[in-house]
């Protein structure tokens, strides 16, 4: 399976828009404006057994991408339900032709590329 062909930057905006940051930050703090970094998802690689993706927070102008803020994100995007894991997950797999019930997903952990980039893996597995 050629996943660079499936997983395109096209395809991965649409399975995770760029508004759902906004809607993120909306229902965290009120106001998309106090968001301190911007959130895609990005194609990392897959094989047989498991596809690699991770969420890539950007830090935005004039503000601080501190660890802090950063770190404690795995957990709250396993729940959380405009970041939507869940349906990001399922998607991967209806974009595969895999029955969405025969994966499992998973986060790790936060990592520092630089100050203003930070990435959480994240692992579909497929049963």
């Amino acid at each position: 399976m050629n996943f660079e062909t499936i997983f395109t930057r096209e395809k991965l905006d649409v399975l995770f828009p760029h508004d759902r940051t906004d809607a993120f930050f909306d229902a965290l703090f009120g106001g998309a404006e106090d968001g301190s970094y911007d959130i895609s998802v990005d194609f990392v690689k897959g094989d047989a057994k498991e596809a690699q993706f991770a969420f890539v927070l950007r830090q935005r102008p004039g503000k601080c991408l501190a660890c802090n803020l950063t770190y404690g994100l795995p957990q709250v995007f396993m729940r959380h339900p405009i970041i939507n894991l869940k349906g990001f997950a399922e998607s991967v797999a209806k974009e595969m032709q895999l029955d969405p019930a025969a994966i499992r997903y998973e986060l790790g952990p936060t990592r520092e590329h630089s100050r203003e980039v930070h990435t959480i893996p994240i692992y579909i597995r497929f049963n």
